[in-house]
């Protein structure tokens, strides 16, 4: 008995000739290229901030109950390791901002050019390491 899968890689030529159709290539075989890797980056940056969001919202409730849960959560914001999440959140949340500035351009029906994906991509990038750098350095000032 022939497999399901066997039967669906089976398929006629114009000719009538039976001919075995090829398996699309696999993850690996593929370059990545800036379009892809940044429609990825997006999907990723949008997961990284819902998490952050979380983070944030601890912060508020801490801020709104007590003296010695805010103090918890300044703690373990001002670490290291938290900062290093903040710096990570800040830096998700200016990319999915630019890439969403960029998406509402595609939505304008601009953009749709390979030349032009290629440098509002690179744009993209530029932009959210400048926003990302200058809000560090304000926040630097203020505190």
């Amino acid at each position: 008995m022939q497999d399901a899968r066997d039967a669906l890689m089976v398929a006629r030529t114009t000719d009538g000739k039976l001919v075995r159709r090829p398996l699309s290539p696999h993850l690996q075989v593929y370059k990545p290229q800036i379009t892809s890797v940044l429609s990825i980056l997006n999907r990723a940056t949008g997961i990284a901030l819902s998490a952050g969001t979380l983070l944030m919202t601890w912060w508020l409730a801490a801020a709104a109950s007590s003296d010695h849960a805010y103090a918890t959560v300044s703690y373990v914001m001002r670490s290291p390791l938290g900062l290093l999440v903040l710096f990570g959140w800040t830096l998700a949340l200016w990319y999915h901002f630019c890439a969403g500035i960029r998406h509402l351009a595609w939505d304008a029906g601009v953009g749709y050019d390979l030349t032009a994906t290629h440098r509002s991509g690179w744009a993209a990038v530029a932009a959210t390491v400048v926003l990302t750098v200058l809000t560090w350095v304000a926040v630097a000032v203020v505190l």
